[in-house]
């Protein structure tokens, strides 16, 4: 007769290939949040300095000097980097303050658009595309969790 000397197996014996905090989509959401957070440092610091980059629009709804939108981009950016180096540790709240925070950058970038268009469309999808890559990897780990605990 054959037995089973090893007992019997757990979810511990055979561990799932996929954890939230290295999933690709979270690398990915963290590595582009410290790409865009560097963006925006740069945005700031160029706007501050009043360079004679951006373009400056008339009668805008929404009208905010070069100086303030450049101290906007400014902390935004420190923020995303911070953001995106914490969301590799794989800390529920980093997730969450990253939605958060790029969310908020979008909407800079979307109010930036009469000052520097191209590019402040192109930071607007990157920040949307983090907001979207930390959402799925939440959803993913949720439904990860809850197979591992039925066992």
């Amino acid at each position: 007769m054959a037995s089973d000397a090893a007992g019997p197996r757990t979810a511990q014996d055979h561990p799932s290939p996929w954890h939230g905090p290295t999933s690709g989509t979270t690398v990915l959401a963290g590595s582009l949040m410290i790409f865009g957070g560097a963006m925006a440092v740069f945005e700031g610091i160029a706007a501050i300095a009043t360079d004679d980059l951006f373009l400056a629009t008339r009668h805008y709804v929404f009208e905010f000097s070069l100086t303030g939108w450049g101290w906007v981009h400014l902390i935004l950016g420190v923020l995303l980097i911070l953001a995106g180096c914490a969301v590799f540790t794989g800390a529920l709240w980093a997730r969450f303050f990253g939605v958060f925070v790029a969310g908020l950058g979008a909407i800079a970038n979307f109010l930036w658009v009469p000052y520097y268009p191209l590019w402040a469309l192109t930071l607007v999808a990157v920040n949307l595309f983090v907001v979207w890559a930390l959402c799925w990897g939440m959803h993913k780990e949720a439904g990860d969790g809850h197979a591992a605990s039925a066992v």
